[in-house]
């Protein structure tokens, strides 16, 4: 079934073109990625499906009371209960739209309903802002780079939100596991291809096969094209001045092979962003050793007895929950923050380059020319002058844009405005926090090659798996209760966040078969309660599938007041579960 058809939409910002002549359909059931460069409007493509925005051309066509949902890239709040924003939503009977409100509260994983909006993190804000689209019952839900501040648990918990609600839905997104995860179909905006976009069912890595695929057949079209141009330019330089009517035809089928082969040169002229960091080409072998460190936040242990020797080559990135000093740890080895215990030793004249996961503010009315080059129209590259507007093509930036205000441009060429500044400090160590919210998939790319090539040592949080999993050697997991533990890449440390609950459980019966145990510090009762503990986890584990499995009857979702009862006793269940292992690891700590 149709949900929505656009028809021929052309948009422009100003003097820049973003999208022209594009048409598509969505259907019921199409869970669509929608990708594309930065700057290629896909923001803007969503408000306009939205009504939020108004094409310069073209039309839309809605199927009959189609319900949307929206949420936004950087969700805005009033101050008030999370519980009571989402009320008043919609209209209607107030028990019925604060049992709505609880129970898509509970899936986004509050525990507390009364919590000021405006008191949450990015990344719940990203939840609650969801939440807040789907209060409706919306037929289609648009969401404008979902994933951007959630950490690694967010995004899981999202994908599988996602795969579990019986929704359409088009998700802007760069992470390329996150479509992968979530996408049935690929839709990229970018003008190398003919009409504009590029469609493909399946997920995103078929996309990218396909899309690759396409190009090589479109590089192919344009050599044979160019080859038989060639002959029909020497056939006109030959052809006697005299032309019959038959040739007169031949002249414009010519002229149009000429303008085809223009347009199709056009689309296929790619390019890059240039990014390459600057490296003091220091050869020591320890770029900083640091030993012991231990840090407390507000009475809150968050790391204690880590150490961490960073040498050139070093790719080390640190993965966590939002919460654990990932951060705060990125600042303390950077030397903006000092550590509560341990030493660091740093090599002399070290120089260090910290990028912020807030990012430095940059004035919306300074142009993009004072904003790449603040002081003057030459900027320093590794000793080289290079005029402002040669370094701006290197990030994608056209001569003729030089004078635009920053607010004109999208968040992702504000963020590569941010990078070229970055470029430009020569470092041994590359502090980065988040450096790639925004950033389209190409950009992404170029990063990765020149992170990895670069010479000094790396230190990356981000929550893009692809970025990295490509890019770091190494992995510190930082858990709760001072907890951390090194890994050889990403993908093993998300394993081992399972693993407890299959591996260690398991180590239990090989003790309680030992007829002559060495001595324990336990207590009768305390051994009696870990020798039941792998039964108690289990059936805690059987409890919740459970009650996933009904939360997937359709019957159970029809019933407002079921549903809810049911995520109560879900969140209760998983609580439970968090419980039993903590318990157990005491047990454990105390043999």
């Amino acid at each position: 079934m149709t949900l929505l058809g656009a028809h021929s939409l052309t948009k422009s910002f100003g003097t820049q073109p973003l999208f022209d002549d594009i048409s598509f359909t969505l259907v019921q059931g199409d869970r669509i990625g929608l990708v594309g460069p930065n700057g290629a409007g896909k923001s803007t493509l969503l408000k306009i499906l939205m009504d939020l925005e108004s094409p310069d051309e073209g039309s839309l066509s809605r199927r009959q009371g189609l319900k949307l949902g929206y949420a936004s890239q950087a969700p805005e709040f009033p101050s008030m209960p999370i519980e009571e924003l989402l009320m008043m939503q919609v209209a209607g009977d107030e028990f019925e739209r604060r049992t709505r409100a609880r129970i898509l509260l509970g899936k986004a994983h509050f525990t507390d309903f009364t919590i000021d909006a405006t008191h949450l993190s990015g990344g719940w804000k990203k939840r609650l802002d969801i939440a807040r689209a789907l209060m409706q019952e919306p037929d289609l839900l648009l969401l404008d780079e979902p994933t951007n501040h959630l950490d690694l648990e967010g995004i899981l918990w999202l994908e599988k939100f996602l795969n579990r609600e019986k929704i359409s839905y088009v998700a802007i997104s760069h992470d390329r596991y996150f479509l992968e995860n979530v996408s049935n179909k690929i839709i990229e905006l970018n003008r190398c291809f003919p009409q504009g976009l590029f469609i493909c069912d399946g997920s995103m890595s078929i996309y990218m096969e396909r899309k690759e695929e396409f190009l090589q057949a479109q590089l192919q079209h344009q050599r044979g094209l160019a080859s038989t141009v060639r002959d029909e330019i020497d056939w006109l330089r030959r052809s006697p001045k005299a032309r019959t009517t038959k040739s007169q035809s031949r002249i414009q089928k010519a002229y149009e092979l000429m303008e085809e082969l223009s347009e199709i040169k056009q689309r296929n002229k790619t390019s890059k962003v240039e990014i390459e960091f600057s490296a003091s080409e220091r050869e020591t072998r320890k770029l900083l050793v640091g030993r012991n460190l231990a840090k407390t936040l507000g009475g809150k242990p968050l790391f204690k007895g880590l150490d961490v020797v960073l040498s050139p080559g070093t790719r080390l990135g640190i993965v966590g929950r939002n919460g654990t000093g990932k951060t705060t740890l990125l600042k303390i080895l950077a030397g903006q923050i000092a550590q509560d215990m341990g030493t660091i030793k740093y090599a002399d004249d070290l120089k260090l380059v910290y990028f912020d996961q807030h990012r430095e503010h940059i004035p919306p009315n300074v142009t993009l020319r004072r904003a790449l080059a603040p002081t003057s129209d030459i900027v320093n590259y590794r000793g080289q002058s290079i005029h402002v507007n040669g370094w701006a093509k290197k990030f994608l930036f056209s001569p003729d844009r030089m004078e635009l205000p920053v607010s004109c441009l999208s968040g992702g060429e504000r963020a590569r405005i941010l990078i070229a500044r970055l470029m430009l400090e020569p470092a041994d160590i590359l502090f980065l926090d988040e450096p790639t919210n925004d950033l389209d998939i190409a950009t992404l790319e170029v990063i990765e090659e020149s992170l990895k090539e670069f010479a000094g040592a790396v230190v990356l949080i981000s929550h893009d798996r692809c970025l990295m999993d490509r890019v770091c050697n190494q992995i510190l997991g930082m858990g709760g209760s001072a907890e951390q533990q090194y890994f050889a890449d990403y993908s093993k440390w998300e394993q081992s966040l399972t693993a407890p609950k299959i591996e260690k459980p398991q180590e239990k019966p090989a003790e309680k078969q030992d007829k002559t145990p060495a001595p324990k510090k336990l207590s009768y009762r305390e051994q009696k309660e870990l020798e039941g503990m792998e039964l108690s986890i289990i059936e805690a584990e059987k409890e919740i599938a459970s009650l996933q499995k009904k939360l997937e009857d359709p019957a159970m979702a029809s019933d407002a007041q079921k549903s809810l009862e049911c995520y109560r006793l879900l969140a209760t269940a998983e609580q439970k579960l968090q419980a039993l292992f903590e318990r157990w690891q005491v047990l454990l700590d105390k043999q």
